[in-house]
């Protein structure tokens, strides 16, 4: 379950930094308030731990990820 949410997180993530690329617009920034609100900042955060979890997905067999 936890596979999951990271990955949840992840793809959050990553469809964020693809908005401010493709279109300088941080979706994240505009939901919350700002870059430096609090809300966002615990939700970079919470992305960031994701990613960091999401590593370890690297290195498992490929019947332990995500509950195969």
């Amino acid at each position: 379950m936890l596979d999951r949410i990271a990955l949840i997180l992840v793809i959050i993530g990553a469809l964020n930094w693809g908005g401010i690329g493709i279109f300088g617009f941080d979706t994240v920034a505009w939901i919350c308030g700002g870059q430096l609100s609090i809300f966002a900042r615990i939700i970079y955060t919470l992305v960031a731990i994701a990613g960091i979890w999401c590593i370890s997905l690297l290195f498992r067999r490929s019947n332990e990820v995500l509950g195969d």
